[in-house]
């Protein structure tokens, strides 16, 4: 449906950005009590839990909802300059430790969600050696994790363009065209067929997955032959056009057993991003939109019912996993999933991620406590994963979940300065360079990138006409900042680890770098001066491609102090950006608010009363 350009839902947006950074912290849900002594008997080996990647397209045209500006109000719009560039060397480093362990992403792979990022992220899938899933997030399919804008009319739709423009890779110089930028955004139906065309790739020949067509209403409905595999199966429907964010992937998944288990362990991934609204500004400002309110709509509920009556018929467990914490499940979803819930005859466990801050929660399914763990992210702080095991207490059926904290020292992290500690020996340690200078070129990335983001009142100046030339130019001004801060970010890398182990020699350079190299070529773009609003936005997309070609590059690096050092970067990156916000621009991610739902816990127990 063709719409007008949502002009004053804007304005209102732009508005409401100070009452959004000074919304109210967020409740706790009380953690469980402590534990009750119990016999408990192991029920499965670990698997690792992680969410949150949120993979990030920076080098697409400048979007006025992730500016600079709106970064000094909404702290997460845009994150430190190593973050795009180093921020999936985290979840690599913990596939590439976690070599045994199948491992579950519980969503938000993407961030804006462009073929780009997918791109990327589909490529260290590849990589994998363990068995893995991925539940769709947020950011899986809208943009942002919100908007779930018409890309099918990007002449129409301005915002669906613009997600286009931002996603659209610097491949040209200049303003592109509306079928230059078509095909950049990947929606939820995009997401879910990549990903079952990734799983269908690395399963066994023989398989008989078959990913939905590309276009078209599609719909799957797959059991893995294979009685042993981790991933048993798939129920998805995909729905085109204007209702693609109504499509639904769930995936249902066998536990490793623990020598000696006498009853086997499922978890059943859930889809919790249905969406059968057009969502806009307001919606985000009411906090109703997908960033905030996870659904899960009767078609997957009657998609996944017959896992649980198979479950239970078998004399099987059931863990229940998703993307948003039950909290913001919205209140008809919590009861669609307590109906199924209710008839499993053993305590109730659900696996969450989406806060970004991680904790443990006891929430009532009717009469029923259902024990909850919430995995914080690996984008920001705190950055940390599960490690996530099950054991039972057969007489008392009481079961404990068992999820330790990683990375760690000798013990489990305690503290931040622990974590922080247990990262900087994991990776930072193998770097060869000392951990003091690394932190401090961290720290002066993140405060340079927040006082060059901008202020409120030039965002809404930007926003106020397209043709507004002296408009355009403050967006495109933030942008240049934000590339210049990653060039020297690539700078760094180089002089820190060397030629070689950057491999810096071997990008593929943009034709007008001429015979300079990465540095070189960085420094001349740096120093250049714009007259005019297109010579300004060309220059912007020199910069933009050099990033660019330097990103692909490293992706392919297998030096293990290019690999340490990446992770660092961005752990220490996401860390120096927590540190230098103040408390109440993150509400609820403060270590003592952590603490205080039991974030550093590593077991807890839940009974059937």
């Amino acid at each position: 449906m063709k719409r007008p350009a949502p002009f004053a839902p804007r304005l209102v947006l732009a508005g409401a950005l100070a009452v959004l950074a000074g919304c109210a912290v967020p409740g706790i849900t009380p953690p469980p009590p402590a534990d009750a002594p119990g016999r408990f008997a192991p029920l499965t080996a670990p698997i690792i839990a992680l969410g949150d990647t949120q993979e990030h397209e920076s080098t697409g045209f400048p979007l006025l909802d992730n500016d600079g500006a709106v970064d000094s109000y909404v702290e997460v719009a845009q994150r430190p300059p190593e973050a795009p560039l180093f921020s999936r060397r985290i979840l690599e480093w913990v596939v590439e430790n976690h070599p045994h362990e199948p491992l579950i992403h519980l969503g938000d792979v993407l961030d804006m969600s462009c073929r780009s990022e997918l791109k990327r992220m589909l490529k260290l899938g590849m990589a994998m050696r363990q068995p893995g899933v991925v539940l769709p997030g947020n950011h899986d399919g809208l943009l942002f994790g919100i908007f779930n804008h018409d890309v099918t009319d990007i002449a129409g739709d301005k915002d669906a363009r613009r997600w286009n423009m931002g996603c659209r890779s610097p491949i040209r110089e200049g303003v592109a065209s509306p079928e230059d930028a078509r095909g950049q955004a990947v929606t939820k139906r995009d997401f879910i067929g990549a990903y079952l065309e990734l799983a269908a790739a690395r399963l066994d020949p023989g398989h008989g997955l078959v990913p939905p067509a590309r276009t078209g209403i599609g719909s799957v409905s797959w059991r893995n032959p294979d009685d042993d595999a981790f991933l048993m199966a798939v129920e998805a429907r995909v729905n085109d056009g204007r209702l693609y964010a109504s499509s639904f992937m769930a995936q249902l998944m066998r536990l490793p057993k623990a020598p000696g288990a006498k009853r086997a362990v499922r978890m059943v991934g859930l889809d919790t991003n249905q969406l059968l609204t057009i969502v806009g500004a307001l919606d985000a400002i009411r906090r109703t939109s997908p960033g905030d309110i996870g659904s899960v709509d009767p078609d997957q509920v009657d998609a996944v019912a017959p896992w649980f009556e198979a479950a239970i018929a078998a004399g099987d467990i059931v863990i229940l996993a998703g993307h948003h914490n039950w909290d913001h499940l919205s209140p008809v979803t919590r009861f669609r999933l307590g109906q199924l819930l209710e008839k499993l005859p053993h305590p109730l466990v659900y696996v969450s991620a989406h806060t970004h801050r991680g904790y443990w929660a006891l929430h009532h399914v009717g009469e029923r406590p259902l024990l909850e763990l919430n995995v914080s992210s690996l984008s920001d702080w705190p950055i940390a994963y599960r490690r996530l095991s099950f054991e039972l207490d057969e007489d008392a059926n009481r079961i404990k979940v068992v999820g330790e904290l990683l990375p760690r020292e000798l013990t489990a992290p305690a503290s931040d300065a622990e974590l922080l500690r247990a990262w900087g020996a994991q990776t930072c340690a193998k770097v060869g360079v000392p951990v003091g200078l690394l932190a401090d070129e961290e720290i002066a990335a993140v405060r340079n990138q927040k006082r060059s983001r901008g202020q409120l009142w030039e965002w809404l100046v930007a926003h106020f006409d397209e043709s507004c030339e002296s408009c355009q130019r403050i967006l495109f001004d933030h942008a240049h900042a934000y590339q210049d801060q990653m060039l020297t970010t690539i700078s760094q890398l180089v002089r820190d680890i060397g030629p070689d182990a950057s491999g810096i020699a071997s990008v593929d350079m943009p034709g007008y770098c001429g015979a300079k190299g990465v540095e070189d070529c960085a420094t001349d773009l740096r120093s250049r001066e714009a007259a005019t609003l297109p010579e300004y936005i060309r220059r912007f997309r020199e910069k933009a491609r050099l990033v660019d070609r330097v990103n692909d590059h490293l992706d392919d690096l297998r030096d293990p102090k290019a690999k340490a050092y990446m992770a660092c970067r961005a752990v220490l990156g996401a860390k120096a950006d927590f540190d230098e916000t103040p408390e109440g621009d993150t509400p609820g991610r403060s270590e003592a608010f952590r603490r205080a739902g039991a974030f550093f816990r590593i077991e807890a127990t839940v009974g059937m009363r």
